[in-house]
């Protein structure tokens, strides 16, 4: 909360009415330009309270008309209607004219952002630019002159481009940053970009003139047009962040340009601005981009230029404003975000900017309205300047100074003060329930009470008061300049360079506390009970004891900066009532700590509310981790105080980091999070900070103000009063602490032992604890002590003060709760039958359970909350919720919304027709706005029956046809059947399906036709009523056996089929029965089909009733083909415990048998393949003949017997002409370990190869390869063995000759010819060398040597051996006619017979084949 202190300046009296203000903009001196119409024009200085600067008056015969300072220098630039331009040096007075160059009303003076260019400009459009050095010492005449011909109205500088920040630059190559070091470094330029250094200040600069021209002078100094505009130019301002320049001319026209690298500008837009015609506007503009006007209106007018916004400002008549009060004048202050406007009336108006400029919100939500600042006169003018950021107002007689001051407040010894007005306090006694008003003659910077003295100061004079009665009578008052004070019994402290001084209430100083020069300045005081805390310029801190007759030290002076580095300048001390803790704050951007100096250990430690922990060296109790600290998190400290009688106690008052009360703004809260959080702490040296209780700041109240067990005490806002204080018309308000809540008047024995209490069950010494509070009997010591333990989450403790207050109900609650797995939920519990609900709603928030939280709500009767929880967080439950609520507005009332609200949970249907029972006509509207007609509901629910109470049976009847909604049709039947109108009775109940019913009223009347298809729609039940129905009359039987057939009541039905001799009825209940029916009922059903020769429908109910072995008997003895589906019906699954394995394998055989019989070897060899009898099966697969299913089953089954049975197979096909055959046949052989039947293969092959092809290379190999198999193969019989592989050894040797021969003949002919007739003398040629290819080799021989006699006799010698032989197989056609030639005989039968064709022509393709397939064998 702040004030502002008005200071009026002491102005000469020979200054006439003020006429211009400014600020320097950065010290705090004031120029004020006045005319008079006796003395003409003077300039005057002032500082921030109004002193007048009589070194730095000037006055001429004429007016002064333009006033500016210099950036940084103490240098006023003046402009006079003469022309004349004058600098000002404060505070010495010195005087600088330039030299005459104007000869016009000076216009224009504007400094550069550095200060080092000063630009004139006068009324006929004379433009200088004038250089001003480091000293702020003019150099020389102009340095640059442009004559513009038009008055010159306005001109700015444009900003310098970006370069590098030398001085941030400088400071990180101090710290050793090497690569700043290397950007100064010119040798090591090659390691990185150039430093871009940039201008210092921006020299460009454009000037506008009365004709609507704007004109740009660079930093040469050389003038260009750059646009035009209608009217004259009023402002110029520059975008910076969009680099555009915005103009406005008189007649409120806002242009905005974009500027080119040339100096050319292109129009971005044009606009009219609002405002009241005929009225000089007053403009600012702010560097984001915010135009702000005051045109004599009742508002003022704002354009967001970045965001194409505009929106205007009003003021408030309850706010102090009056009706009818016009704004003529605003000013903006960048630091403070606050906007002054000043009015017609005599007040300042105030806004000040609770978001930041760049957030997306409602703009006009930004700015909040003050309470307004009363001067005197009609406001004109108003300036914000200097570093101290004071606020200058024009009221034409008289120049006010405002500063912002924060009210001073103070609390002790059960007094509180707190400040409203600059001289006017507001005391309240707590002890005695009175309340004070103290109005003092000067304004009041600082106040310090206690219960006997209330004093006041302001930084130059000190004023002591006294209670006497229901006054205040002033004691003493002394003259001194300490900024800060404090109050221990009949002593007053005060500072002053390098000491303290200890005064009587009459000002004289009793002692002097000093300190060296390295110990600092005093600049913080702060007592409590008998301690006094010092702190001082150089962050070093010093404790007092003020106990005895004299201050004495406490503790040496200590350096704090010594055990924390960069610690910063000290903001506030505080110590506690023993004076062994010293809290301390420290200024920041924000500083997050708060640090606490612990006198007799020389320690110093913090609490850091950004992260919301203390460091790891201060000692925390057990349950910190389950005490989750997030809502102290990001949070900043802003003040704090100790307990003025339990040491141990602290608290503090944080506020978020972002939150606007770090700017004394009011911003809602973020995020569900409270802005301002009071903490509160115990402090002590052996357990460090423990955290006792954290306390969201209650809305009404401004500030924390004290801690005094067992309250809080709060200033309160001004214009608010808390409505939960009892004192409402005083200014503070005090709050029990959460522990002594209904223990606010107890004795100092109970407050000791709660307090007690807290702090040991805080660091969960639980002996100690129940130690302190052993003899306490109150029930709300109790209880109290109970919501600690809510705080402290300690359920075990709170059982114990349950079963002490005797609160039966809580403690079942609590036990009932253990159920929960969350802490949180069960400590919620405890807090709701507690009372306490908001602890309850942040507990159950905590651990998540949006469910209990939803409970809590209904139950509390926040049902806007339940809602928007179930919508958001438990949607599980929110047609429940919705329900709820709807019943709830029910009970009190509220139908409409009721109404709304059983529509969003779905049971409208039925409960607004039961709410709106009553009253019909409500009714009748609500069913005909959901549809034009009840038929939209009708056709959703059958509980909207009662609608059709209030309507017409016949309206009803027709609603019900069209719709076929089933309530309403069986109302409706209901009403028939009471007026006896069956037929129209069943037809409903049958629309409704209530079948029973229907069926009920044709037995009851005899409607037989009916019943039958009424019985068929409805349930098994009402089937087998019917047909007992039919049954019992005699009548109808074929209906009661359909009805007994479609109840499922089988054996019933063919009992009664057989009966009657219903045969057509039995064949459809035969088709329906299976596995799952009765097996006696099968086997009966089985033989009635028998007899009646239907054997295929017998043997399926044989099956069915798993009587197998008569079902295969029967196809058997009938002749019946098993088609797969019955054997697979009659297969015995392993799982199934019908029967045995053996059993079922046996029978499986049996199926597989009589496949076997019927010729179906396919599914025979899936039996017995199931049966696992896998030789039987391949003999059933190889009589099936099927090849390819044959090599697949040898392959899969991997027995030496199936191996050898498939070989056996292949080789009676045709394997000569498929090579795949011959593979498999000696795959299976090997694979089968039949070697000596594989080497019998292979001779076959061998033969095949001499007799088909005379291949005998060929058939060599294949003899090899047999030879190979037979000595790996084991005989039955050695000696058997051994006359075969000799065998086969000189069947070998003789191919191997004769292939000898073949071969050797190309060489050595005579040599063959030799070894051929060898062989011919061989007994036992034949078959292993055919004679006629011996015969043949020789005659082929001689024909060609020419001896065909020898040849002719050859051949002779071959048809003896071999009468019968075709000689043209073994001797060629050609050797053939060349002999028959030469001896001139026929030769023998010339015909060729078949195989001389197949060796011809298709012998090489097979021969090809066969090779592959022999040597493909032999590689492997």
């Amino acid at each position: 909360m702040a004030v502002y202190f008005d200071h009026r300046i002491e102005a000469p009296e020979s200054s006439g009415g003020p006429s211009q203000v400014a600020w320097h903009p950065t010290q705090p001196v004031l120029a004020v330009a006045s005319n008079s119409p006796t003395t003409g024009g003077n300039i005057d200085l002032y500082l921030q309270q109004g002193e007048h600067v009589g070194s730095c008056h000037v006055d001429r015969p004429f007016q002064p008309t333009v006033l500016r300072w210099h950036p940084t220098k103490p240098l006023l630039a003046l402009g006079w209607e003469t022309g004349e331009v004058l600098l000002l040096t404060h505070p010495s007075g010195e005087q600088t004219p330039l030299p005459a160059t104007h000869t016009a009303c000076i216009t224009l003076l504007e400094w550069s952002s550095s200060g080092s260019r000063l630009i004139t400009g006068d009324q006929m459009g004379v433009l200088a630019l004038w250089k001003v050095d480091a000293r702020g010492r003019l150099q020389g005449s102009h340095i640059v002159k442009h004559d513009y011909t038009k008055p010159l109205t306005y001109c700015i500088f444009r900003p310098a481009p970006p370069g590098e920040d030398v001085a941030m630059l400088a400071r990180a190559a101090v710290g050793g940053d090497e690569s700043a070091l290397d950007m100064f470094n010119w040798r090591k330029a090659g390691n990185g970009p150039p430093l871009k250094m940039g201008p210092q200040e921006g020299l460009v600069f454009y000037v506008g003139t009365a004709d609507g021209k704007v004109h740009c002078v660079d930093e040469h100094g050389r003038s260009s047009p750059v646009l035009s505009v209608d009217g004259s130019i009023q402002k110029l301002f520059y975008l910076k962040r969009r680099e555009v320049l915005a103009v406005v001319t008189e007649t409120l026209l806002l242009s905005q340009y974009t500027l080119g690298p040339e100096g050319g500008a292109q129009e971005l837009m044009k606009v009219k601005l609002s405002g009241k015609s005929g009225q000089s506007a007053d403009i600012v503009s702010t560097e984001t981009g915010l135009l702000i006007t005051a045109t004599g209106e009742q508002v003022i007018r704002l354009w967001d230029l970045e965001r194409d916004d505009n929106y205007v400002l009003s003021l408030d008549e309850s706010l102090g404003f009056e009706k009818g009060e016009v704004l003529n004048c605003v000013s903006y202050c960048t630091a403070k975000e606050i906007l002054a406007a000043g009015t017609n009336r005599g007040r300042i108006a105030l806004w000040r900017m609770v978001s930041q400029p760049n957030t997306r919100t409602g703009t006009k939500a930004q700015w909040k309205l003050q309470t307004p600042t009363e001067i005197e006169g009609n406001v004109t003018q108003l300036q914000w300047g200097s570093n101290l950021n004071l606020l200058a107002a024009n009221s034409v007689t008289t120049v006010l100074i405002l500063c912002e001051h924060v009210m001073s407040a103070h609390f002790g010894q059960q007094v509180a003060a707190v400040q409203l007005t600059p001289s006017q306090l507001s005391l309240t006694m707590f002890n005695t329930n009175s309340h004070l008003t103290l109005r003092s003659d000067m304004h009041i910077k600082g106040v310090c009470v206690t219960k006997d003295t209330v004093t006041v100061w302001n930084g130059k004079q000190v004023t002591v008061y006294e209670p006497s009665g229901a006054t205040l009578r002033n004691t003493g008052s002394f003259l001194c300049e300490s900024q800060v004070l404090a109050v221990h019994d009949e002593n007053i402290y005060t500072v002053e360079p390098n000491r303290v001084q200890v005064r009587t209430p009459q000002g004289t100083v009793k002692q002097l506390l000093a300190f060296s020069e390295a110990e600092g300045n005093p600049v913080l005081l702060s007592v409590c009970q008998g301690y006094l805390v010092v702190g001082t310029d150089t962050a070093h801190i010093k404790v007092f004891d003020l106990t005895r007759r004299e201050a004495k030290a406490h503790c040496s002076a200590k350096n704090l900066v010594d055990l924390t580095p960069n610690l910063g300048a000290l903001r506030s001390v505080k110590c506690n009532a023993n004076g062994n803790q010293v809290s301390i704050l420290v200024n920041g951007r924000p500083d997050h700590r708060m640090y606490f100096y612990d006198v007799e250990m020389d320690t110093l430690s913090h609490f850091d509310f950004f992260t919301g922990r203390p460091p790891s060296g201060i000692s925390q109790a057990d349950d910190t981790e389950r005490r989750p600290l997030t809502e102290l998190s990001e949070r900043c400290p802003v003040s704090h105080f100790w307990d003025e009688n339990e040491p141990r106690l602290f608290v503090c008052e944080t506020v978020l980091v972002n939150s606007p009360q770090m700017d004394h703004l009011d911003r809602p809260k973020q995020d569900g999070m409270a802005d301002v959080l009071v903490v509160t702490f115990f402090c002590t040296q052996e357990h460090g900070l423990l955290l006792q209780d954290s306390y969201p700041k209650p809305a009404g109240l401004q500030a924390l103000l004290a801690l005094d067990v067992p309250y809080y005490y709060f200033t309160c806002k001004p214009g608010e009063r808390d409505p939960e204080a009892e004192e409402s018309p005083h200014m503070v308000s005090r709050r029990a602490l959460r522990d002594f809540q209904g223990l606010e008047n107890c004795e100092k024995a109970t407050r000791d032992a709660m307090l007690n209490f807290s702090f040991y069950l805080t660091i969960g010494n639980m002996d100690e604890a129940f130690k302190s509070i052993k003899l306490i009997k109150s029930e709300a010591v109790w209880e109290n002590m109970a919501r600690m333990c809510v705080k402290n989450r300690r359920l075990d403790v709170a059982r114990v003060c349950l079963g002490n207050m005797g609160n039966a109900r809580a403690a079942r609650a609590l036990r009932e709760a253990e159920a929960e797995p969350e802490l949180e939920a069960r400590v919620a519990v405890l807090a709701l039958q507690l009372g306490m609900l908001e602890d309850a709603e942040k507990l159950y928030k905590c651990c998540g359970r949006f469910d209990l939280l939803n409970k809590f709500y209904q139950a509390s009767g926040q049902w806007q909350q339940a809602v928007e929880t179930a919508e958001t967080h438990d949607r599980i439950h929110l047609r429940t919720t919705y329900y709820s609520y709807a019943k709830y507005l029910e009970a009190i009332g509220d139908k409409s919304m009721a109404l709304v609200f059983f529509e969003k949970s779905d049971t409208h249907r039925f409960e607004v027709p039961r709410m709106l029972l009553d009253d019909a006509l409500s009714l009748e509207i609500y069913v005909n706005k959901m549809k034009d007609n009840a038929d939209s509901l009708f056709t959703t629910d059958s509980r909207l029956l009662m609608i059709l109470k209030i309507l017409y049976i016949s309206q009803a009847s027709e609603i019900a046809n069209e719709t076929g909604n089933r309530a309403a049709s069986y109302h409706l039947a209901r009403q028939y059947e009471s007026q006896e109108e069956i037929k129209q009775s069943v037809h409903f109940y049958t629309r409704a399906q209530a079948y029973n019913n229907a069926i009920r009223l044709c037995k009851e009347n005899g409607l037989d036709d009916q019943l039958m298809n009424l019985a068929l729609l409805s349930n098994p039940e009402d089937m087998m009523e019917a047909a007992c129905y039919y049954e019992e009359k005699g009548s109808h039987m074929d209906r009661a056996v359909m009805l007994y057939h479609k109840a499922g009541h089988f054996s019933k039905a063919l009992e009664v089929a057989f009966a009657t001799e219903q045969f057509s009825a039995l064949q459809l209940i035969a088709e329906d029965l299976d596995e799952t029916s009765d097996p006696a009922l099968l086997a009966r059903c089985s033989d009635f089909f028998i007899k009646h020769d239907q054997y295929e429908k017998a043997v399926e109910l044989l099956v069915a009733a798993k009587k197998y072995h008569e079902a295969l008997q029967l196809c058997l003895d009938q002749s019946l083909t098993i088609t797969e589906d019955l054997a697979e019906s009659m297969t015995v699954t392993k799982e199934s415990k019908d029967l045995s394995e053996e059993a079922r394998k046996e029978l499986l055989e049996r199926i597989a048998d009589c496949c076997m019989r019927q010729g179906n070897y396919h599914l025979a060899t899936k039996k017995y393949t199931q049966a696992g009898n896998k030789l039987k099966a391949m003999r059933a697969l190889l009589k099936s003949g099927d090849t390819e299913k044959i090599v697949f089953f040898a392959g899969v089954s991997r027995q030496k017997e199936i191996y050898i049975m498939a070989a056996n197979y292949l080789q009676s096909l045709d394997w000569r002409k498929d090579p795949e055959i011959m593979k498999n046949i000696i795959s299976f052989y090997t694979k089968g370990r039949a070697l000596d039947l594989l080497a019998g293969f292979y001779e076959a092959c061998a033969q095949v190869e001499i007799d088909d092809y005379q291949n005998y290379e060929k058939a060599l190999g294949a003899l090899t390869e047999a030879y190979k198999c037979l000595s790996k193969a084991k005989g039955r019989s050695p000696d058997e063995h051994e006359a075969r592989m000799a065998e086969l050894q000189h069947k070998i040797t003789l191919v191997k000759r004769f292939v000898q021969a073949r071969r050797l003949y190309e060489d050595d002919p005579g040599e063959a010819v030799r070894l051929c007739e060898a062989l011919l003398e061989e007994p036992d040629l034949d078959p292993a060398v055919r004679i006629g290819d011996a015969y043949g080799f020789l005659v082929e021989h001689h024909c060609q040597q020419g001896s065909f006699q020898v040849a002719y006799r050859k051949l002779e010698d071959l048809q003896k051996l071999l009468p019968s032989l075709n000689i043209s197989y073994y001797v060629s056609q050609g050797s053939l006619d060349a002999l028959q030639r030469a001896v001139g005989l026929p030769l023998g039968r010339g015909q060729l017979s078949g195989r001389g064709d197949r060796r011809d022509s298709g012998g090489e393709e097979d021969e090809v084949e066969e090779d592959e397939a022999l040597v493909s064998h032999q590689g492997d």
